[in-house]
């Protein structure tokens, strides 16, 4: 991306609180591979809330995450008129905070395993995660749940992935 572009990105960015919230308060604004900048903004963020926070108020901030971010979601690809921009991670934040959510307590190893694992899913997006993908493009609130949709699937393909090798030590 590059100056003019970024200016004009950050300047859209700025005109509703939505599209802040959906392109991660910046993060997803970047030219290297923005979902993974924005899933490591939210691993930041969450370690940051976790020293404030105990348990059941994250997993209200994780919970109040989704429909927020679904809404957020919708409003900026309708604002870009794409149906799954890359600028917007908000999808890999919440989901991302899901991940660490049910992982935690687990080492700065342990969380980077994790972190590996949901890039992994949300980039190559093998069977449920490609489904998932793939369900629910388009327009409106159909498309705003699609770009959150295929991150969750991602988490819990994740955290699903963590038990079994958890359970094999």
């Amino acid at each position: 991306m590059s100056f003019p572009a970024a200016r004009q990105a950050s300047l859209f960015m700025r005109t509703h609180p939505a599209h802040v919230l959906a392109m991660g308060f910046g993060s997803g604004l970047s030219p290297w591979a923005p979902g993974t900048v924005g899933t490591l903004w939210a691993w930041a963020a969450y370690l940051l809330m976790a020293y404030w926070l105990d348990t059941t108020q994250l997993a209200w901030v994780v919970a109040v995450s989704l429909p927020v971010g679904w809404w957020a979601c919708t409003v900026t690809a309708d604002h870009m008129q794409v149906n799954d921009p890359s600028a917007i991670v908000w999808d890999e934040v919440a989901a991302f905070w899901l991940v660490l959510l049910v992982w935690t307590p687990a080492s700065l190893g342990g969380q980077f395993v994790a972190f590996v694992l949901f890039r992994l899913f949300d980039a190559l997006k093998p069977g449920p995660v490609g489904w998932a993908d793939q369900a629910f493009h388009g327009q409106g609130w159909r498309g705003g749940f699609g770009i959150m949709f295929d991150d969750v699937v991602a988490a819990f393909c994740t955290l699903l992935t963590l038990a079994l090798w958890q359970v094999t030590q």
